[in-house]
């Protein structure tokens, strides 16, 4: 195996293949009728996908189908295809190349599944809004019918589903341990991330003649193994962060100077209660791993039986993963699983702005297939008019899983091609009306923020750049976006541009002229921002800002909006039954809401996602956030469906339906002095008759209601 390198030839630099002649499809082929219309006689690679598909670069098959069309290759894509019927497998006939499947933009699971596991009945990613048309575990299910159908052809998985599958996994449909998608889906090899860098090198040297086997130095990618290569050395997880009282935790800052990646301390003030669940530098014996020594060491996680039968185990080995995860430093991984070995190779190098230009820029119509007529898609009416300008997060918030599936560092389109972009919306988009409805993409405001060192970056482990405080080696500076905005909205034909993707506001108020900008020109009545709690304890297990901060972007946001004469409304989100969470947090945050007359309408209970470190202590108790123990205290984790409903009331204090159990709950806990009818009373002492109660309409559509949102049309009496 060669070793895999921290350099990368750019995307748009292979020699391309010789299918280019056809030139670039209106839409990519969906049927054989439409091969013969381009000229073809076969594909070189069949995409199959558990989305209906719009060929527009918000949807992921899109972009990478529109991405290996852009090599050269000619792609077909088999949108949603019966699953019972193994012939809509054979829909386009066998690939030159290769199959690629995906689930689609969702995981399929959470795509079909609420919190509480119940079952959803409409699937935004499908024509008509209709649910059903993807099975559970699309990416397992679509990969064993493309075996059935056509044995001997290669097949790659990729996208959210797989990729936050790579590796053996608590599930939360299952409460089990499963082992890697890559055993279940019987697939040749997994691309994991944003994969265009990956799946455009693999499918030029599966196209030179090389077997999909002999690829295995292919960053950002996992794969079935026969054993540790010659040319590479293999260390034990337990030897680096011992799950016991043996050896310190890893330390996030080798390699540097011990003040190199410290936190701002005045940035931190309302965190220091938090302290003691973050890694602090100390010496540990892992330094073989901060020299160019891990570009040829593998890390030998507990294996699957280990992690499924020890949570201690399980913890430790998540505690592992999300520490190698800077393409910089990380080293491979192996975990065996029975008889056989999972290899993931270190994460792709980001793409530079040139190549993110390039992604973005390939000829997508924009449009859902015409197959579908002009029948609804609610996903892509959501996003038509919306414009990605960045991928990557580092909040690294534990119960999100954009970090591991996208990376930490930044990648940053250029100015120039997103206003391109705009102007294409302007001039083709058929039901534009002058609206951008955002300029974002997994946080609105860290486009154009990184390390103010490279060399720092390239040897950082820090799950998170912004907690407990912000690093004083992140460049904070918003006035590159102030000055995009403005761009943006003076565009001729441009009358509004919207900022809906979801904001840091601990970023935000690092720069008052962004926030200024935001408040007055971008916000279309309302701004939804995620404090996600109150309480110092859950805020911690979610690696978030204390309160504090979120009230000092409040009140910018108040004195802004007042300047601009408008009336505008912070709409925040909030979690409940996040694991660290005690039902005491609860009843804090709901005094918390009703102090400031917050009424939550909709409200979001922790999903333990595939992967997330939250989703490591939800399942063990333990908290990877510092080394485990099995001596270590466990975590209050909300698991009985009594508890969650608990919580969620909380949120929802003031709806009828939960007076009853909160009054029984605040008894218990010695809190009657909050049963009555004052204003600081939570529940008054009994329920209003039936008559009276409000029946939740479909008007109700904000996630929260504040004191003085206009109110929902009454019905007309009879």
């Amino acid at each position: 195996m060669a070793v895999a390198t921290t350099q990368a030839p750019p995307v748009f630099g292979y020699r391309k293949h010789w299918a280019e002649c056809f030139g670039p499809a209106p839409v990519l082929p969906t049927s054989r009728e439409e091969m013969d219309q381009l000229g073809w006689d076969s594909c070189d690679v069949i995409l199959v996908t558990g989305d209906a598909y719009v060929d527009h670069p918000s949807f992921g098959m899109a972009v990478i189908g529109r991405t290996l069309e852009g090599q050269g290759f000619r792609v077909g894509i088999i949108a949603q295809p019966d699953w019972r019927d193994l012939s809509s497998f054979s829909a386009l006939g066998q690939p030159n190349l290769y199959f690629g499947v995906a689930a689609g933009n969702m995981d399929s699971l959470i795509n079909h599944y609420t919190a509480d596991k119940k079952r959803r009945h409409d699937d935004a990613y499908t024509p008509g809004g209709v649910a059903g048309q993807r099975p559970d575990r699309a990416v397992t299910v679509y990969s064993q019918k493309v075996r059935e159908a056509y044995k001997d052809v290669p097949i790659v998985i990729g996208g959210i589903e797989a990729s936050l599958r790579r590796i053996a996994h608590y599930d939360y449909w299952t409460d089990s341990v499963r082992r890697s998608v890559l055993l279940d889906a019987q697939a040749d090899i997994l691309l994991y991330g944003n994969a265009e860098r990956a799946i455009i090198e693999l499918t030029h040297r599966l196209a030179r003649g090389e077997p999909i086997d002999a690829i295995r130095d292919l960053r950002g990618t996992a794969f079935i193994a026969s054993g540790i290569e010659p040319d590479f050395r293999e260390v034990t997880s337990t030897l680096l962060d011992s799950p016991g009282a043996v050896a310190p935790p890893l330390n996030p800052y080798l390699g540097m100077e011990a003040e190199a990646c410290d936190t701002n301390t005045n940035a931190a003030t309302d965190a220091s209660s938090r302290e003691a669940v973050v890694d602090e530098p100390e010496e540990v014996p892992v330094r073989l791993l901060a020299s160019s020594e891990h570009r040829r060491t593998v890390i030998r996680l507990p294996s699957f039986e280990a992690v499924r039968d020890d949570p201690v185990l399980y913890a430790h080995a998540s505690r592992v993963l999300h520490k190698e995860t800077n393409p910089h430093n990380a080293a491979a991984l192996i975990q065996q699983h029975g008889t056989q070995d999972v290899w993931i190779n270190p994460p792709p190098i980001p793409l530079a702005t040139e190549e993110l230009d390039w992604v973005f820029e390939l000829p997508y119509s924009r449009l859902p297939h015409p197959k579908y007529g002009g029948e609804k898609i609610p996903a892509f009416d959501m996003i038509q008019h919306s414009i990605n300008i960045m991928r990557g997060c580092f909040g690294g918030c534990t119960f999100c899983s954009i970090t591991e599936h996208e990376g930490r560092i930044i990648q940053n389109r250029s100015e120039d091609s997103i206003i391109r972009e705009v102007e294409k919306i302007r001039d083709t988009s058929p039901a534009f009306t002058g609206v951008i409805s955002d300029l974002g993409g997994p946080t609105a405001n860290m486009w154009r923020l990184a390390c103010k060192s490279t060399e720092i970056e390239a040897k950082c482990r820090k799950l998170s750049c912004v907690f407990p405080g912000i690093c004083k080696n992140l460049n904070t500076d918003q006035t590159p976006l102030v000055s995009l905005y403005r761009r943006a909205r003076s565009v001729p034909g441009i009358k509004k541009v919207l900022i809906a993707s979801g904001l840091r506001y601990d970023l935000a108020v690092e720069t008052p002229e962004y926030v200024k900008e935001l408040v007055t020109h971008h916000v279309g009545g309302y701004l939804k921002i995620a404090p996600e709690h109150t309480e110092d304890g859950p805020l911690g297990h979610m690696m978030k800002p204390g309160i504090g901060t979120y009230d000092r972007f409040k009140a910018m946001f108040d004195k802004y909006t007042k300047e601009a004469g408008k009336k505008q409304y912070l709409i925040p989100y909030f979690i409940a039954a996040h694991p660290g969470t005690t039902d005491e947090d609860m009843l804090n945050l709901a005094l918390w809401l009703k102090r400031y007359k917050f009424k939550a309408d909709q409200v979001q209970t922790f999903y333990p996602s595939p992967m997330a470190t939250a989703t490591a202590m939800y399942h063990t108790q333990r908290n990877p956030l510092k080394r485990v123990s099995p001596r270590a205290d466990k975590l209050p984790v909300v698991r009985k469906l009594q508890q969650r409903k608990l919580h969620k009331a909380f949120l929802r204090y003031h709806d009828p339906e939960n007076w009853a159990l909160l009054r029984d709950t605040l008894k218990k806990m010695g809190r009657r002095d909050l049963i009555g009818n004052g204003k600081m009373h939570l529940v008054p002492p009994r329920d209003p008759p039936k008559r009276h109660r409000v029946v939740k309409g479909k008007h109700q559509s904000f996630a929260t209601q504040h004191n003085g949102l206009p109110k929902p049309p009454r019905k007309p009496r009879r």
